[in-house]
């Protein structure tokens, strides 16, 4: 049974800011602002919606996994929505069986974003326990931190 875990923050970049750099700037920002975990981003099929697959290299220190594979399930320029499902490696080889990000933006004036985080996941019996929504949320809150401060430097 697919379970959902919901978060926020809020970024202190603009909103179409911080919409281009989750979209269409995302396989080369990723590295940028995670060069000591991802060594690459790499669209293996598709032009940036619905239906697009990338792969995250992941260095070899990092994980026990060495990529994830991952395919844009939502993508809606009007609402800032984009749901991205791992299809392949990362958490889906610590166990979980499904496993989705989306992240919904809204604007809070010229230089902020409020980021609803919606995980969306599920997991074989005694997994739940090595992999929670709640520590995966956490670096997912933790990739925001760093793009925001990757955004406000000037990139």
């Amino acid at each position: 049974m697919i379970k959902e875990f919901n978060t926020q923050t809020e970024v202190s970049v603009g909103l179409e800011a911080l919409w281009a750099a989750l979209t269409k700037d995302l396989k080369i920002i990723v590295p940028k602002v995670l060069p000591n975990v991802v060594k690459d981003v790499q669209v293996i099929e598709g032009d940036g919606g619905v239906g697009t697959i990338l792969i995250f290299n992941f260095l070899p220190d990092v994980s026990p996994v060495s990529y994830q594979r991952e395919k844009i399930t939502e993508f809606d320029e009007i609402s800032h929505e984009i749901g991205l499902q791992v299809i392949e490696g990362g958490y889906l080889n610590q166990g979980l069986s499904y496993y989705k990000t989306t992240f919904q933006l809204s604007g809070l004036g010229e230089h902020k974003t409020l980021v609803n985080v919606k995980i969306s996941y599920d997991h074989e019996s005694d997994i739940e326990e090595r992999v929670k929504p709640t520590k995966t949320s956490e670096s997912t809150l933790f990739y925001l931190r760093c793009l925001e401060k990757y955004l406000l430097n000037g990139a």
